[in-house]
């Protein structure tokens, strides 16, 4: 089966844990403003790959992806979900460790048929990185384009399924860098026993030239970067609202 590839990363150390060999797909639904891969937007302009093509280059720089393994991310690597599987079965029949970066939005539950393919997915898959975008409904639809309905009830399903899960969150200034969203965050990430590890990243500018390259409009261009203290600052309060959640759910004998 072949897929659309934007490019390959072959000494990843940001995907997932070890050093990685890292898959970034083409095609991807979300429009978020601080996106840094404009170019993977739209499916046409990539190259297509096998399963087989892409395993063998693996094997090339195997000895040197220690405790690492094969991270799949894009663009909305799920949006070719049939290939990724078939890759990640392909990974996991040569004992390699696979791990899906994911924004969540493809996500459905009906019909049965789709779910059936994501449970598929998942068996196959050992880690998951997941990309909360933002805690409100509304926010969430101002800064990516799309509701994010979709995107808490794919953390649900992973949790039901006991995958490790990590979370990634991006604060930006004036938008995510909010105490009341960061607490809110942090208290629904609580209700998810499979939430192993939170990565919180500080909005940056560095894909700014890309949307010059591209002609697009960079809406973020008057907004500063985020520093590393705003963003460790940040995760503090997440993970005083997360430890919140599971106290009270102690309390009530959930857990």
């Amino acid at each position: 089966m072949e897929g659309m590839i934007h490019s390959i990363e072959t000494f990843g150390t940001v995907d997932g844990p070890g050093i990685r060999y890292v898959v970034f797909v083409k095609g991807c639904p979300m429009r978020c403003q601080y996106c840094h891969n404009p170019d993977t937007w739209e499916m046409a302009g990539g190259t297509k790959m096998t399963v087989e093509e892409i395993l063998e280059d693996y094997d090339k720089y195997k000895p040197f992806l220690k405790d690492g393994g094969l991270t799949v991310t894009g663009g909305e690597p799920m949006l070719q979900l049939d290939f990724l599987t078939e890759l990640f079965e392909g990974a996991k029949k040569k004992g390699i460790h696979t791990c899906l970066d994911t924004s969540g939005i493809t996500f459905r539950r009906e019909p049965a048929d789709t779910l059936a393919k994501y449970d598929r997915l998942m068996a196959s898959t050992d880690l998951i990185m997941l990309d909360i975008k933002h805690i409100d409904p509304k926010g969430h639809m101002e800064l990516t384009g799309q509701p994010c309905d979709n995107i808490f009830d794919f953390l649900q399903y992973m949790d039901e399924k006991g995958k490790d899960i990590r979370i990634r969150h991006v604060v930006v200034p004036g938008i995510t860098l909010n105490d009341e969203y960061l607490d809110r965050l942090g208290y629904f990430l609580g209700g998810f026993t499979h939430v192993k590890q939170l990565e919180v990243l500080p909005y940056h500018t560095m894909g700014k030239a890309k949307y010059e390259k591209m002609g697009i409009d960079y809406v973020l261009k008057d907004t500063p970067d985020a520093t590393q203290q705003q963003a460790a600052d940040a995760k503090k309060i997440i993970i005083e609202g997360m430890k919140r959640k599971r106290q009270e759910m102690k309390d009530a004998g959930l857990i």
